[in-house]
């Protein structure tokens, strides 16, 4: 099974080193950033399934950053970890649309408890988008009732869509996931699979693929 991926964001380098080698020994799969810039720009060329921001951080704070991956993405899990301990703080923090706010000091079990919950309920919530519309197995997607039949190609476009739901999905990272390559010739490949994906989704009421020119798509819900 895949470690969950995750984007954490603390400039103290020492609590940064304890806080990813726990990770890591669970196992996840962490990316660690000291600065809000640094991070923004990791949140867009990567696909993660959980956020842990530091509120105060150089150039672009916490909040700030959460702001802007909240723009491109309203499911994943944020939660913050900050020494300010005020209720102004914490309260700014859960509007910016945080999951959570622990302040420091933190027990390290209670942050791998919240991890743990976060994730099996964004993994709950994307399973059931998945079991309702595609059968892997069988390469079927049903839209209102009506099942059609895929390419194998076609499902593991959409497959990879369904489990990133309102995130921006990137052109060269969706073309190494499904064909292993990103030359010109399979993004010419993955625009075709695409334009028929969004025709066997024209009958759905809830789900739509856009497309973010010149840099990838989003699955709609």
């Amino acid at each position: 099974m895949t470690p969950a991926r995750i984007l954490f964001v603390e400039d103290d380098i020492n609590l940064g080193f304890v806080v990813r080698d726990t990770l890591e020994n669970v196992p996840f799969d962490v990316t660690h950033c000291t600065t809000g810039p640094d991070a923004w720009i990791a949140f867009q060329a990567n696909s993660f399934d959980l956020c842990l921001l530091d509120v105060m951080l150089p150039q672009t704070d916490g909040f700030a950053l959460a702001r802007q991956i909240r723009a491109i993405n309203t499911q994943i899990p944020i939660l913050f970890l900050s020494a300010l301990t005020d209720k102004n703080d914490r309260l700014q923090g859960l509007r910016l649309g945080a999951d959570d706010y622990l302040t420091k000091p933190f027990s390290v079990e209670e942050l791998l408890l919240k991890i743990n919950i976060f994730l099996r309920r964004t993994i709950k919530e994307a399973n059931s988008i998945t079991n309702t519309l595609l059968n892997r197995q069988n390469l079927t997607l049903s839209v209102n009732g009506q099942t059609q039949t895929l390419t194998q190609r076609e499902a593991d476009v959409m497959a990879y869509l369904l489990d990133r739901p309102n995130t921006l999905v990137r052109r060269d990272e969706l073309l190494r996931a499904v064909w292993g390559d990103d030359d010109y010739f399979m993004g010419r490949s993955l625009d075709v699979f695409i334009s028929r994906l969004r025709k066997r989704l024209a009958q759905s009421a809830s789900l739509r693929i856009e497309n973010v020119h010149s840099v990838g798509f989003i699955l709609r819900q």
